[in-house]
Formats: structure tokens, sequence, C-alpha cells
């Protein structure tokens, strides 16, 4: 009868089923069991394993004979269940000796309240009873001194370790990538693989997520072929950060080939890769992999394995579609979200289909769904300024921005761009320029270079051209290529020369290949009739040898999005384009087409 009871709740245990457990507790407590210490302990460690902390600790407290099993399960629970500070108290009350299971367990939980005191007076015990070295103990003392930021100590342990195994190298890997020493990470990888130590998916893991930080797609792309060769990057675990690893590269093809090398895709392998779209502004293709994840989903609802979308699926494809500017494809996500009543409880979902509208151009619809919603949060109001000031209507952003102080929910970053950008669409020249000074004044925010642009731009639109120029000696990120082409597009708006002159001087000073420059310095002397300045300003460009991008227009016909290119004539339907621009009395010989569907 025990053996089989212990099995059943062993089971229970390993599988997380807390309610079948409870019935076999119900069982052990008819049969009076209860006072046998092994089925106890069988007990005790199925409740904490299923996170019912509070009834593993009364099964705890009403054992007559305690051993060292049953200390650990409790404290292991408690630190398992986040509950670090329990599992702490709980091993000072120990009047036994502790074991390694308790020592690790106890020493994760003082990392994880960053109590290197009480993490130090632990590591001197267990070297006192002689299990500082073993890798349970060990591995847990290293992530902790790294947590710590405790580099040498961390190494100390490492070096004093009987026998290291990947666990240890993960453990100093991972420690290195979150205090951003790179190239020790680096080290370490390189000492693991000289010691025959196979790395495992989270050292793959670590040292993928070090080459994202870092910027570095030549060792990225060495990683993922470990992987490959340990046959890891089909795992949706390594497979999701690969995805991301190439949308940072922005290398949406490459992300795409090891989304679909993925043997078992969660629904964070769809995510990740529509993100990583809307990274990419591939927003056609971000659309299109939602749409296969909508089909997958009802193509496996028949052998209930369904990947079913989450809020985040909607959001990223929401996003894909205010990218596209589509909005017959986002009011059809919006029904079905009203359908199913999913987005009614997330924020993160409401803010994206707010989004999605303003950036379609529905500025009413957005505004209206605003006030719909019960719950808002910063981003909420972030959405709704940018969208007011985007449309320009920039009164209605500031009397938001008004509106959100009065609420209590205090501004970030993020606000002030778009309270600057609505200032700016709306010519409140003033206002904006105060809003600027109050960055840091008032709410102790650094301004940025998105800040400083709009407010260069700003003042540039009204004429200020002198006390733009200031601001830009003023600060340290004032000589940028952005922020001077801005301040010479407004010199060539109001004809100053002289300014104009210093901001081109300056931006092909920072980037000497691009042509913008050239033109809008062309533009200036001949608004000003200088037209052998002109002439040399095109000369100058022609021989650089750089060409001027064409622009495009994109339109949306009956949820298909044109894409017509200044230059290209290939629209499949080009005759029938002329023959509409003749009957409208167009010149057809000045009309430049070109065209890419995008949907």
């Amino acid at each position: 009868m025990q053996e089989s009871l212990g099995a059943l709740l062993h089971n229970c245990s390993k599988t997380r089923a807390l309610y079948r457990g409870i019935s076999l507790h119900t069982v052990v407590i008819k049969t009076g069991l209860k006072s046998d210490l092994v089925i106890s302990n069988h007990v005790l460690n199925m409740y904490a394993k299923c996170g019912s902390t509070i009834s593993s600790r009364q099964v705890f407290d009403e054992m007559s004979i305690r051993n060292l099993v049953s200390w650990s399960a409790m404290i292991s629970g408690y630190e398992q269940s986040n509950k670090p500070l329990k599992a702490i108290q709980l091993f000072s009350q120990m009047n036994i000796a502790p074991n390694e299971f308790i020592f690790a367990s106890t020493i994760s939980a003082c990392a994880s309240l960053l109590k290197l005191f009480e993490g130090q007076q632990i590591h001197a015990q267990s070297a006192k009873y002689g299990l500082s070295s073993i890798s349970f103990v060990a591995n847990s003392l290293i992530s902790m001194y790294m947590k710590l930021g405790l580099y040498d100590s961390a190494l100390s342990v490492f070096s004093a370790t009987s026998e290291p195994n990947s666990v240890s190298y993960n453990a100093l890997i991972n420690g290195f990538a979150e205090n951003l020493q790179f190239e020790r990470g680096f080290e370490v990888y390189k000492l693991m693989r000289s010691k025959g130590v196979v790395p495992d998916r989270f050292t793959i893991l670590g040292m993928l997520s070090i080459c994202i930080d870092r910027d570095d797609y030549k060792r990225g792309r060495e990683f993922h072929c470990h992987a490959v060769k340990l046959s890891l990057d089909s795992t949706p675990v390594i497979g999701n950060v690969i995805i991301t690893m190439y949308s940072n590269f922005k290398l949406i093809g490459e992300a795409e080939k090891a989304f679909i090398l993925i043997r078992d895709k969660d629904v964070i392998s769809w995510n990740t890769l529509i993100a990583a779209c809307s990274h990419c502004d591939d927003h056609k293709m971000g659309l299109r992999v939602f749409r296969e994840m909508i089909k997958e989903e009802e193509e496996e609802e028949e052998n209930n394995t369904v990947i079913r979308c989450d809020e985040f699926s909607f959001a990223s494809a929401l996003s894909a579609i205010a990218g596209l500017a589509s909005i017959h494809h986002g009011r059809e996500i919006h029904a079905y979200l009203i359908r199913t009543r999913i987005f009614c409880q997330d924020v993160g979902l409401c803010n994206a289909l707010m989004n999605m509208y303003a950036k379609c151009g529905f500025i009413i619809d957005a505004f209206n769904f605003f006030n719909q919603m019960t719950n808002r949060n910063l981003i909420s109001w972030n959405t709704i300024i940018a969208s007011f000031g985007n449309h320009g209507f920039g009164r209605r952003a500031v009397e938001m921005f008004e509106k959100m102080k009065e609420m209590g929910v205090k501004p970030d970053s993020v606000t002030f761009t778009g309270l600057l950008m609505a200032c700016n669409h709306a010519g409140l020249t003033d206002s904006g320029e105060a809003y600027f000074n109050s960055i840091n004044e008032v709410y102790g925010i650094s301004p940025n270079i998105e800040h400083f642009s709009c407010l260069i731009d700003l003042l540039g639109r009204a004429g200020r051209l002198k006390k733009a120029e200031e601001y830009i000696e003023k600060f340290s990120f004032g000589y940028d290529s952005i922020i001077l082409g801005s301040l010479l597009s407004s010199c060539r708006l109001h004809g100053d020369v002289e300014i104009g002159e210093r901001m081109a001087k300056g931006i092909l000073k920072l980037q000497p290949t691009i042509t913008s420059p050239y033109i809008l310095l062309s533009n200036l002397y001949a608004s000003d009739g200088l037209w052998d300045n002109v002439a040399e300003a095109r000369k100058l460009l022609k021989d650089s040898g750089l060409k001027k991008e064409p622009g495009y227009s994109l339109i949306e016909v009956r949820g298909v999005v044109e894409r017509f290119t200044i230059g290209d004539f290939s629209h499949s339907r080009i005759e029938e384009l002329k023959g509409m621009l003749k009957s409208l009395s167009w010149d057809v010989g000045q009309s430049f087409f070109g065209h890419s569907s995008l949907m």
C-alpha cells in the first residue's frame, strides 16, 4: 500500500497534478498513513512541487519526525515558488546538518534577494561540511556571486569545484552576459570546449544572447553553426533566439529559415517571427506569417494540438497592419477580437488596436477606442498623444498631455517625443520649446536626440534659425546629420543661405556619402537666385557619383496595397493608368509610375 501511494504521489509531483495529489492525500489520512515519514515526505514534496507552499508547510509543521528529505523539500519548495525569504528563514531553523541540495536551494534564495552577507555565511557553512565543491552547491554559489557582480569570488568557487560540468560553465557565461562582460563570456566558452565539456542548450542560449547584445553578427553565425552541429537549432528555445538574432541584424530571410527548421513550433516561435518582420519593416511578410499561424491553428484543432494565438500574436499582427496602413485587415482582426472577447482584459492589445486605427488614418476611431478602454497605462496615453500629433491636432495632443498629468500618470521620454512632434506639426513653437526645457528641469528626464530633433525642426519651421543654431551648439549631440539636415531644410524654406551653408558643410563632414545636402543646398541657392552656386552644388553632386533614391507612394485598394515608384513603368496595368490620366487631362509623359503588390 505504502509503495503504491508513494509512487502515485511521486508521479503527481513530477506532473504538477495538484488536484490528483490532494485526492491521494485524503487517502493517506483515511488509511492512517499520515505518521509514515516516507509517505509524509511524498505528500510534502507533492504540494511543494505544485507550488502550494501553504499546504506543504502545514504538512511539514504537523510531522512529528522530520529528516533531511523533509527539510530539503520544504526549503526548495519555497525557493522554487519565489519565496526566497521563507527559504532562508526555514534554513536558519534547521536542527540537523544540511545536505548539498538544501545548501544549493538556500544559496539560490540568497541570490534572488541579493543578500551577500547571508550568502557568504551559508558558503562558509557549506565549506565547513565539505560540500562547497560539490557541483550542486558550487553552481549555486557561482550564480549568486555573478548575480552580485563579484566575478573573482565566482571564479574562485569555479576553480575549487571538483568536477565542473556544463551547468558550472553556463553559470559563468550567463553571469558575464548579464554583467555586460561579453569577452569574458567568450573566454569561458573557449575554456569549456578545451576541457571537452559538451555545450548544452543553455550554453548556446547564453552565447547567442551575448552576440545579440554585442551586435556581433560574425560570432552569432558561428554559434548558430554550433547549434546546428549539436542538433539544437530545431528546438523552440534556441530557434526562437536565432530568429531574434537575425532580426536584430535586419536579416529577415535568415530569420525565416531558422523558423522553418524548428520542429515543434510553439506560440512563442510564431510570435517571434511576426515581431521580427515588424522589426525589419517587412510588414507584408508579418501579415503573411500571422495568416499561416491562423491556418495552422485551424488545421490542428482536429488533432487537439492547437497552437492558440495569444494577445502578443494579435498585437504583432496589428503592428504589421499599421505598418501597411491596411484598415481592411485591421477591422477584420478587431471584429474577430470582439467576437472572441480576447482583447477585453489585455491593455497591450487595446493599445495595438488604437495605434492601428491611428496609423491607418482613422484618428476619430482611435480616440473613441481610447475613451472606451477601462484600463489604460502610460503607453495608452503616449499612443493617443502621438496619434493626435501625427494627424496635425497639436492642441488636442497638448490637452491629452495635461489630462494625463491630472490623472497622476507620470510622463516618460516617449511621451515628450510625441508631444514635441505634436507641437511641431501644429506650429506651437513657444509651447514646444517650453515643454522641451521642462523635460529635465521639471521631470528629471535627460533629453535625447529625438527630443532635440523635434525642437530644432520646430524652431526652424517658425523661422527661428539663429536660436536653433544656438541650441545645436549648446547640446553635445547637436552635431548629428539628421538634426543638421532638418535645420538645412528650414534654411531653404526661409532663404537663409549663411546658416544653410554651415549646416550643409557639417552634414557632408559627418556623412559624405548622402545626396540630400547637395540637393537642399542647390535648392537654397536657387530660391535666392544664386545660379552660379546652384551649378556648383549640382557639379559637386555629379562628381561625387552619388544618386538620389527614387521616392514611392503606397495606396490600398480593396485590401491590396499597391506601391508606385518614380521612374518605374512596370505596373501590369500601366496602359489603363495612362488612359485614366488622359481622361483627367494629365500629361502622361510627366507621370512616373512603378508598382509592387504588398499583399
